[in-house]
C-alpha cells in the first residue's frame, strides 16, 4: 500500500485511459485513477478518495502536458467543480480515440475477445453533427439549500451553482433557470429542462418526486425516423438531437430487416426502432415491442397506432420472455437495454427463439462486454461494432453491435 491519504498531493506519471473518465497511474504499486489527466502526462494530483486497493485523484497541476491537451472551454470543468463533463481538457478528435480505447479494453477484459478480434472489428467512434458543445437537449439542474440551480460535483451530492452549461442546447442556455438570470428555486429539489427537435422548450420544477410545469408544453414533439413523435416532456428521449436518427440508421443497416420477417424491439421505449423496422418487414411482417415503463408504453401505443404490423407488450423483458408473452421463432431482435445491460437470462431466452441476427444498442461498454461473453459462450459472435459519440465532452459512448450465430 502507498499510504496515500485524502487531500494529499503526489506527483504522478499517467498511463492508459480507463473507464469512468480516468487514466491509470501507480504509486509504489498502488493503483491511482486520475481525472483531468491524459496518458503520458506528468501531473501533480490531489487524492480525493482512498479505497482498499486503489485511490482516486484529480490532476490539479500539469507538469508535462500531452499533445492532445486543450484548455477546457467551460470554467466549471475543473477539479473540485462540476462533474458533468469528464473530457473537456481533451481535444475533440482525441476524445474519440479515448472512447475507442476504453471500449477495446472492456471487450478484452470483460468480453473475452483477444487483440486480434478487436483489430478485426476496426472499431472507431464517430462524432455526430453539431460539434462538442450545445448538444444536450435535456438537462436536469440540481438545486442547493439556497435555491440556486447548478450541477453536481463528481461522485458527490454537492451542488455547484453555475451561470451557464456549455454543453446544454442553446435554447436551454437561454432559459431563465440559473442564478445568473435572477432565478431562485426555494421549493424545488431539481429543475428539468428540455429543448426538442420539434422546437418545443419546457421547464419543470421537481420536488418530492413530483413535477410542476413552469413553462412550455406538458407534451413535446420530437422528429426522428421520418416521423413526428408526441410524448410527455419528462419522458426518455435521446439527449443529442442527431442521436435518434443516427441509431436508427445503424440498426437498420446492421440488422437488414426484410419483407415478411418477424422482429422484436426489446426495451423499446416510445417505439423508435419499432417504427423503423415496420416499413422494412412490410404488411406480411410483424414487429413486437416490449417495454415496462408506463409512459413508454403509452407513448409507443399513441405514436405507432398507424402501424398495424406493430404490437406493443407492456411487460419487463425478462418476464415477457420467461412467461412467453412474446414467443419465437423470430428473425431480427433489437436489444436496447438500460445501462446495466440485458443480462445472461435475457440473452439466453432471446437466442432460444433462434433469430438470424441480434442488433445490440449499448450505452455502457462494460455491460455490453459482459453480455457479449454470454453470446459467445452460446455460440454467437460479434460480426460488427460501431461507436458513436452521442455525449461529447463526457466519458460516455454509445455502441451498436451486430451479433450472429458463429
Amino acid at each position: 500500500m502507498s499510504g496515500l491519504e485524502e487531500a494529499e498531493r503526489v506527483e504522478l506519471t499517467v498511463a492508459a485511459v480507463a473507464p469512468g473518465g480516468h487514466c491509470v497511474a501507480r504509486v509504489d504499486g498502488q493503483v491511482v485513477f486520475v481525472r483531468h489527466a491524459l496518458p503520458g502526462e506528468r501531473v501533480l494530483a490531489e487524492v480525493t478518495e482512498v479505497h482498499r486497493g486503489f485511490v482516486r485523484a484529480d490532476a490539479v497541476t500539469v507538469l508535462e502536458a500531452a499533445p492532445d491537451r486543450v484548455d477546457p472551454p467551460c470554467p466549471y470543468a475543473r477539479p473540485g467543480r462540476c462533474g458533468g463533463c469528464d473530457l473537456q481538457h481533451v481535444a475533440p478528435d482525441a476524445q474519440l480515440r479515448w472512447k475507442a480505447a476504453v471500449v477495446r479494453e472492456q471487450l478484452v477484459r470483460l468480453g473475452g475477445l483477444d487483440e486480434a478480434d478487436c483489430d478485426a472489428l476496426d472499431l472507431r467512434v464517430t462524432a455526430l453533427p453539431g460539434g462538442p458543445l450545445g448538444w444536450r437537449s435535456r438537462v436536469r439542474y440540481a438545486v442547493d439549500a439556497a435555491g440556486r440551480a447548478g450541477l453536481l460535483k463528481h461522485r458527490s451530492h454537492e451542488v455547484v451553482p453555475v451561470d451557464r452549461c456549455l454543453i446544454a442546447h442553446p435554447a436551454i442556455q437561454q432559459l431563465p433557470v440559473l442564478t445568473s438570470s435572477g432565478a431562485s428555486w426555494p421549493d424545488a429539489e431539481a429543475v428539468e429542462t428540455v429543448a426538442t427537435t420539434g422546437g418545443d422548450v419546457a421547464v419543470t420544477a421537481v420536488a418530492a418526486g413530483a413535477g410542476r410545469r413552469v413553462s412550455g408544453p406538458e407534451r413535446v414533439r420530437e422528429r426522428a425516423a421520418g416521423r413526428e413523435w408526441m410524448l410527455p416532456a419528462s419522458s426518455f428521449w435521446q439527449v443529442h438531437p442527431a442521436a435518434a436518427d443516427t441509431l436508427v440508421d445503424a440498426v437498420l443497416e446492421l440488422s437488414d430487416p426484410r419483407p415478411g420477417e418477424r422482429a422484436w424491439d426489446l426495451y423499446g421505449g416510445a417505439g423508435l426502432f419499432a417504427a423503423a423496422l415496420a416499413p422494412r418487414v412490410g404488411e406480411t411482417g410483424r414487429v413486437t415491442l416490449v417495454e415496462a415503463a408506463g409512459d413508454g408504453v403509452a407513448a409507443a401505443r399513441e405514436n405507432l397506432r398507424d402501424l398495424p404490423a406493430v404490437e406493443v407488450v407492456a411487460a419487463r423483458v425478462e418476464t415477457a420472455l420467461a412467461r412467453r408473452r412474446v414467443t419465437g421463432p423470430v428473425d431480427v431482435v433489437v436489444l436496447d437495454p438500460p445501462r446495466t445491460g440485458a443480462g445472461a437470462r435475457v440473452v439466453r431466452d432471446v437466442l432460444a427463439a433462434r433469430p438470424r441476427a441480434v442488433t445490440y444498442v449499448a450505452c455502457d461498454p462494460a455491460a455490453f462486454a459482459r453480455d457479449l461473453r454470454v453470446f459467445t459462450e452460446l455460440g454467437w459472435r460479434l460480426a460488427a461494432l460501431r461507436g458513436y459519440d452521442l455525449f461529447p465532452m463526457t466519458r460516455h459512448v454509445e455502441l451498436v453491435g451486430l451479433l450472429v450465430p458463429a
